[in-house]
């Protein structure tokens, strides 16, 4: 990917917003500084898709709060926190509410970096997804009414004759359908239709 990773530094302190900018771009990255999680919260949903290193201790809205804020409004950016001293709780806090990692200051440049490679692979991992998604329900747009609830079916483990008796189709007609499926998803095994099938959504446990 050619564009720079871009990362969110959220922090009230000037002196660690600079320090911390400065050592990012020296390494690459593309940054914009917040000074406070009020500032970012009110652009975030405008902002550019990057990491947040996200300060623990903050005046008007800490980081915590900062964190659950984003979860409430489906801004999906991965966060690697920032604590001083004896915060260890909290970050663990963080951490069970979804962050990466949590760094100590004053933090190791080595530290810092490997937190944020681990942040991107999330992102990296998560555009993959979506894209897999995409596909997936482009593929299983060209089914029919009935392929498609076939797939369900199967989707969720049930046995050729089940999905017969459930639709009142004979087995044979189950598996006239199976060959039209692996045939429009151009797929080679049924685990191959199942990933497709898993990937848009189907056999979630809908009854």
């Amino acid at each position: 990917m050619a564009e720079q990773r871009l990362v969110h530094i959220i922090d009230d302190e000037e002196a660690i917003r600079r320090s911390a900018s400065f050592m990012l771009k020296t390494s690459g990255f593309a940054v914009e500084t917040w000074a406070s999680g009020v500032d970012f919260l009110r652009e975030a949903k405008h902002a550019a898709m990057g990491c947040v290193l996200l300060d623990v201790r903050m005046p008007e809205m800490d980081g915590l709060a900062v964190q659950q804020a984003m979860i409430e409004r489906g801004i999906a950016m991965p966060v690697v926190v920032l604590t001083g001293h004896g915060d260890v709780s909290i970050a663990v806090r963080a951490m069970k509410a979804g962050a990466i990692d949590f760094i100590e200051k004053p933090f190791a440049k080595a530290l810092l970096l490997d937190s944020l490679a681990v942040a991107f692979e999330r992102i990296d991992r998560s555009e993959a997804d979506a894209v897999r998604a995409a596909d997936a329900a482009i593929a299983i747009g060209a089914l029919t009414a009935r392929e498609r609830e076939v797939l369900e079916g199967l989707a969720r483990g049930l046995p050729n004759k089940t999905i017969a008796y459930d639709f009142g189709i004979s087995p044979r007609t189950v598996e006239v359908h199976r060959a039209n499926i692996m045939s429009k998803l151009h797929a080679r095994s049924l685990s191959e239709a199942l990933r497709i099938a898993f990937a848009a959504g189907l056999g979630s446990s809908r009854g």
